[in-house]
């Protein structure tokens, strides 16, 4: 497929001015880790369920991508080509992002909560060649489920499951068990598909405004980029050990979980399951000193730390993004855990853009989102372009060196104006120091445990409801998921009464994913609107933040 981006020559002359882009690829760190250290440990994983734990040593990892590599060539998976995946935190994904890495091939990583609705409209927006699946997770068959949609993906040539039963599809039979590198000479094969750091390597997709998802394009350049100056920041070295829980099919986990360990040349640590006594467990066999996560996964562990204070010691910093972290839970941490509390913002598009240091004192991860990583920049402007004063509101802006370079096939919503700026669809003020709190949204989504859900796209599925007249979404703020979904409607005539129970039915007949599912209705006579019609979503929002969601039905 032919990926076209939004680069600008000036963009790129500016960045490897600055020193932020080296034209160097995660194979070259890679490389790096194989000579330095081969039979150091790059990964050890973890799955919940079954209570099993893999080490791969960076010698045996690079074998390994060598072999699916040459194997996924062999497949005809060229240059530029999409290989899809669903995967939890297991090793196949981070080796799967090497080997296509090494062939020039595109990694679209998709979240394991995604079922026919999303993956239908992702891997046919993608044009993707391959699927890598589990053939379970979590008691869902994936393999069943992919089955029932390959005649809408015309495509898609080859689905690869792991542990699958198929021999002609199972992952470790085709890609694994095949002496691939015994029949291709995969020297000249990789310098043939050598990428350059301009290069696309990651279609990662967002929910947005338009109710459609985005396919955010992303580079060695952009992605590295922001993967060095937030190692430095932290002052994180081969010395550290990375646990990463987050999914690696969001931007949080893939940059620090996958991508991070690699450059610092050291192990990462993953768990595919957030099981918070679980991973009191894994910390305390492996010494990880670093992890990121959302909120809930920081409140889940605070929750049980004092119990396991010792189990717990070697965490140094814990970063906490996707939503504002409750002064009471900091509070709480730092009687809890050894662990730092490090306050993040950031995106899809770009990583994480703002960070607090850890050389802040407690209050700064309360009161602000931190400030801005190097290369990047942050600006905050009123409706007409014009810079706001320090510490008021206005349109949170975003230019640097790990923005991303385009939305596939969507030119036209890139958002970048002439100078490089990029319009986040947040509100936030920024503070004499420079650092910035993000107070809200423009842009029409709900953020739930970290996870943006597709507000416009459910508001679409139920206005076909045909007892729904009007329908806004908002969300009502959670103290560990930082926001629920809550849904108000009004009813057409003829139609006195609705349930939670009867829209759930009714979207998880539309094959939604459970984790959008609205998790609060009221019925109202009408919705607030403008003198135009427009629903007022911020008096919703109002209504909202007095809700005790205990009392919804369910």
């Amino acid at each position: 497929m032919n990926i076209s981006t939004n680069m600008h020559p000036q963009r790129r002359s500016a960045m490897v001015g600055l020193g932020a882009w080296n034209d160097m690829i995660i194979t070259d760190y890679l490389d790096q880790a194989v000579s330095i250290s081969p039979d150091s440990a790059a990964l050890i994983t973890y799955r919940v369920s079954e209570d099993a734990r893999t080490t791969l040593s960076y010698r045996e990892l690079d074998r390994i991508v060598t072999r699916m590599a040459a194997g996924l060539a062999s497949l005809g998976v060229e240059k530029a080509d999409v290989v899809s995946c669903q995967l939890p935190n297991w090793w196949q994904m981070t080796a799967l992002h090497l080997a296509c890495v090494r062939i020039g091939a595109i990694l679209n990583p998709l979240m394991p909560i995604f079922r026919e609705r999303e993956l239908a409209f992702m891997l046919g927006h993608a044009q993707s060649r391959v699927l890598v699946i589990p053939h379970s997770f979590r008691g869902f068959n994936y393999a069943a489920m992919v089955h029932g949609m390959r005649t809408e993906l015309p495509d898609l040539e080859h689905v690869l499951v792991i542990g699958g039963d198929d021999s002609a599809n199972c992952f470790e039979q085709v890609l694994l068990e095949q002496p691939w590198e015994e029949r291709i000479d995969t020297r000249a094969l990789f310098a043939e598909r050598r990428l350059g750091g301009d290069d696309v390597i990651q279609l990662l997709y967002t929910s947005g405004t338009t109710g459609e998802p985005k396919g955010v394009l992303h580079t060695s350049n952009t992605l590295l980029s922001n993967v060095r100056p937030y190692a430095e920041r932290l002052h994180l070295s081969s010395d550290d050990i990375i646990f990463m829980a987050s999914p690696m099919a969001h931007q949080t986990g893939f940059l620090y979980g996958l991508m991070m360990p690699i450059y610092l040349q050291t192990t990462a640590v993953l768990q595919d399951i957030w099981d918070p006594l679980y991973a009191v467990k894994v910390t305390a066999a492996e010494k990880p000193t670093f992890t990121m996560a959302s909120t809930p996964f920081l409140a889940d562990l605070i929750d049980i730390a004092p119990s396991h204070r010792d189990a717990l010691a070697s965490l140094r910093i814990f970063v906490a993004a996707g939503a504002p972290i409750p002064e009471a839970l900091v509070e709480k941490a730092g009687s809890a855990v050894n662990a730092q509390i490090i306050s993040a913002w950031g995106m899809t598009e770009n990583g994480a853009v703002t960070m607090t240091r850890p050389e802040d004192d407690a209050e700064r991860a309360i009161h602000s989102d931190g400030l801005a990583l190097p290369f990047m920049e942050v600006q905050v402007i009123d409706d007409h372009g014009q810079l706001m004063p320090s510490g008021v509101e206005g349109n949170l802006m975003v230019r640097g060196a790990s923005l991303f370079v385009g939305y596939l096939k969507r030119p036209e919503l890139y958002g970048v104006d002439d100078h490089g700026w990029f319009t986040t669809g947040d509100l936030a003020r920024i503070d004499a120091q420079g650092y910035i709190r993000i107070t809200g949204r423009t842009k029409d989504v709900v953020i739930r445990g970290g996870e943006n859900v597709p507000v416009v796209e459910i508001e679409n599925l139920l206005y076909k409801h045909p007892a729904i007249s009007a329908v806004a979404l908002v969300g009502c703020p959670d103290q560990r998921l930082g926001e629920r979904v809550c849904a108000y409607v009004t009813l057409h005539d003829g139609h006195s009464s609705l349930t939670l129970e009867d829209i759930t039915a009714f979207l998880l007949e539309q094959r939604l994913t459970k984790n959008y599912l609205p998790e609060y209705l009221e019925v109202l006579p009408a919705l607030p609107r403008t003198p135009s019609g427009k629903i007022q979503k911020f008096k919703l929002r109002e209504q909202a933040a007095t809700i005790r969601l205990g009392t919804a039905k369910r």
